[in-house]
């Protein structure tokens, strides 16, 4: 057990948390970042994108609203500009289906509102995303081990109960490896795994621009997160402006609104640079938000924007110690949100 979820079961004491929190005041907008909802546990996929049960997000939702100004996008900048503000906003990425089906109800059934930052080309074209896909191909290959020494040195072995590890390793290579890198990386992945590429469309996994359209009328705001969910600085210029253009454009073409917010893929401090923050620029995008903790603040960079990420394995006292006192539970780092032990 970490040092973090430690402390949190000890302010679950009834009424120490409230009293910390008075005493130790913050200031800003604590931005909660999630991807999927349900339950994950037997996926093939991505099972770390799954960032709450559904009983899991109503209680978190429940407690948000009785005990924080839970806010939209639009209001992030008026309530950085004023003096004692502590406001906490909800986030989405990707546009899974279970946003919809799950997620979305949710929220109205609070009266909450929340952003959706959506990968426009998975709902153009439906087809399992590089991070699922590569999960998909090490849970479901039969092979003994996968030899990949251009990205990850030493044989990688597939010994029982040593999956999850392997995901983790080709996960965090190909987001190291420049876009061709990247692509070659995952063709030899499906090679050596036999599973077939399984890139055909896929039911059941993405929104629909009906279902879209329908949370962008009841409330919900609708941000880019690209085309193809690219890490971004991996990319030439031209690629860049094409991905984040390109998610403009769609979301103009189907909800006839602006792309005013937009999320970083990945989002760790070397997923985007001075070119993708120029790219934003032209495009009109108001304010963008990363993925490696902190809080919002009015000195928060416009294309900087800090959110904390929202994790299954998060116990409630570590969710509730987060929302009360995120200037110790939600500290930025210069890797990835160190909300969640050992990391995201």
């Amino acid at each position: 057990m970490g040092k973090k979820t430690k402390t949190a079961r000890l302010l679950a004491a009834p009424g120490l948390r409230r009293v910390l929190s008075t005493a130790l005041p913050w200031e800003g907008v604590l931005i909660l970042n999630y991807h999927r909802v349900g339950d994950g546990s037997r996926s093939i996929h991505d099972r770390d994108l799954w960032s709450a049960s559904s009983e899991a997000f109503d209680a978190q939702l429940a407690f948000l609203k009785t005990h924080s100004d839970v806010i939209g996008l639009d209001d992030i900048e008026s309530a950085l500009s004023r003096r004692g503000s502590r406001h906490v906003a909800i986030t989405f990425d990707d546009g899974y289906l279970d946003n919809y089906e799950l997620a979305y109800p949710l929220l109205r059934k609070h009266r909450l509102p929340a952003a959706f930052f959506i990968a426009t080309g998975f709902i153009d074209e439906p087809c399992l995303p590089w991070w699922d896909e590569i999960a998909m191909l090490v849970r479901t290959t039969t092979v003994g081990q996968l030899d990949l020494p251009e990205w990850i040195p030493g044989p990688l072995l597939l010994r029982p109960g040593e999956r999850a590890g392997v995901i983790r390793a080709l996960l965090s290579a190909y987001k190291a490896a420049p876009g061709e890198e990247a692509a070659r990386l995952l063709d030899s992945l499906r090679e050596q795994a036999r599973c077939g590429s399984n890139v055909a469309p896929v039911a059941k996994h993405w929104m629909d621009w009906k279902m879209i359209r329908d949370m962008a009328a009841n409330g919900m705001t609708i941000g880019g997160h690209t085309v193809h969910h690219p890490v971004l600085s991996r990319r030439s210029l031209a690629q860049q402006r094409a991905e984040i253009s390109g998610c403009a454009a769609r979301l103009r073409a189907e909800l006839g609104q602006t792309m005013d917010y937009f999320a970083y893929p990945v989002g760790s401090p070397d997923a985007f640079d001075e070119r993708t923050r120029q790219c934003l620029q032209d495009a009109g995008v108001r304010l963008a938000f990363s993925y490696y903790g902190g809080i919002a603040t009015r000195n928060s960079p416009r294309y900087d924007i800090p959110r904390v990420a929202v994790a299954a394995r998060m116990e409630n006292h570590l969710f509730r110690a987060m929302a009360a006192l995120p200037q110790f539970f939600c500290r930025r780092s210069d890797g990835l949100a160190e909300s969640v032990e050992p990391s995201l």
